[in-house]
């Protein structure tokens, strides 16, 4: 499968962004998906997965309550939708994909660069 993410940009404190990744070759729903970030410095770090069909969904501790990541198996894209953004959200954003029988993310897209400003 392939990824595109897109939606990133600047945008001050407290406000939104929504990133999208559209997925292309494989079917979709073989695949749990998920977002992580790399901030400069510092390692890659997860940030929200979906599982094939929705039913599980899980979050890091800093992003819980202002962050929601959704999937649309029929457009086969994934998307998280960022509220309350804080500085410390700066980062390149990845989407990545994982078999659902399989715990590593193996497939990666080009990442997204979102900036939060003070």
């Amino acid at each position: 499968v392939q990824l595109q993410a897109s939606g990133g940009g600047l945008v001050q404190a407290g406000g939104s962004l929504r990133l999208s990744c559209a997925a292309s070759g494989r079917a979709f729903t073989d695949f749990g998906m998920g977002w992580f970030r790399q901030a400069p410095g510092k390692e890659r770090e997860f940030v929200a997965e979906i599982s094939a069909y929705g039913h599980i969904i899980k979050y890091v501790d800093s992003v819980k309550g202002r962050f929601t990541i959704y999937r649309n198996n029929v457009k086969n894209t994934v998307d998280l939708q960022m509220n309350n953004l804080k500085p410390e959200d700066t980062a390149v954003y990845y989407c990545a994909a994982r078999y659902s029988d399989q715990a590593e993310y193996n497939l990666w897209g080009q990442g997204t660069q979102v900036t939060v400003s003070s």
